[in-house]
């Protein structure tokens, strides 16, 4: 009996200090320490708009009778994925607007599930709420060629043309618990910082690129919002592209051709079932758009010229 006891004993205390090195190996490498505010946005640039499911940050500008142009981001690099892009095509007379989408950048990050009616909903609010007047082209990279994939599905009526860079196509949920996978984001905070560097193909170009990424990292949501979208956002990418392909919109499809984030070989699988105008591009990875500007924007000016 009293070796059971003992026993016991030295159990509870592994468990116990196993829990509190856990518990302080998550609090030492968490980064999401503050909440975002209108205090923490006073300085922020770009514009911020109350939707139905929060605050919106976005940037539009252009002349008001210009042809809206949409620009999506990915996974979760915020607006600024688009630098470049952005500017090109307001030089060109375009009205074009970006934005964060929700847990991302300094949008708002509700404590909801991260599905493709959330994404959705908040696309269609803005539409809306900033009164955006016409058909819009869609443009999206990595999971907003995606998102906006599904959207134009859902909404063909207010779509002209769908740009994509890149899109992710299927979206694998994470074998392991939601909860393991949560913890796991925390720790590893400044390994997903830095794993944005993968997307390039000469990464050492853009010795920037993770100094711009860390400050969303600081807002709490962030991470949720990650892990909500990987376990909640459900992708079927053949039929996302089957359902693009039967809304009959002009679709233009770029890729770099060295892109291991999003694989190169994926592009076979849409063009098989979505007719489009195919832009390869060497000398890219995952972000063609920022490692071939000229190129990109180009031909991205070209096909919105189209008919």
């Amino acid at each position: 009996m009293k070796i059971l006891r003992v026993s016991i004993i030295i159990i509870m205390f592994l468990v116990g200090a196993s829990t509190l090195i856990l518990y302080s190996f998550y609090e030492y490498n968490n980064k999401e320490k503050k909440a975002l505010t209108d205090v923490e946005r006073k300085n922020i640039d770009g514009k911020f708009i109350k939707l139905s499911q929060g605050i919106t940050h976005y940037q539009l500008e252009g002349p008001e009778n210009g042809e809206v142009v949409i620009l999506v981001h990915g996974f979760s690099v915020p607006y600024y994925i688009w630098d470049g892009t952005y500017e090109f095509l307001v030089k060109n007379g375009y009205r074009v607007l970006r934005y964060d989408m929700y847990g991302r950048g300094y949008s708002d990050r509700p404590a909801t599930v991260y599905n493709k009616n959330l994404y959705n909903t908040q696309l269609l609010d803005l539409i809306a709420a900033l009164k955006l007047q016409g058909h819009v082209n869609l443009a999206g990279i990595s999971f907003g060629g995606e998102m906006i994939t599904n959207f134009a599905c859902q909404h063909p009526g207010i779509i002209n043309k769908v740009i994509l860079i890149d899109p992710a196509y299927e979206s694998l949920k994470p074998s392991a618990p939601r909860y393991f996978t949560l913890y796991n984001e925390a720790v590893n905070s400044n390994k997903r910082a830095k794993g944005q560097l993968n997307d390039f193909l000469y990464p050492k170009k853009h010795p920037e690129w993770i100094k711009h990424y860390l400050p969303q990292m600081e807002y709490k949501g962030f991470r949720h919002a990650l892990v909500s979208t990987m376990y909640d956002y459900d992708q079927h990418g053949r039929q996302s592209n089957i359902c693009l392909n039967n809304a009959n919109k002009p679709v233009l499809l770029i890729w770099g051709e060295k892109d291991s984030t999003s694989p190169f070989r994926y592009s076979d699988s849409i063009r098989s079932v979505l007719k489009v105008d195919f832009f390869p591009v060497a000398g890219a990875a995952h972000l063609p758009s920022i490692e071939k500007p000229d190129t990109v924007n180009n031909k991205i000016l070209s096909f919105l010229k189209q008919g």
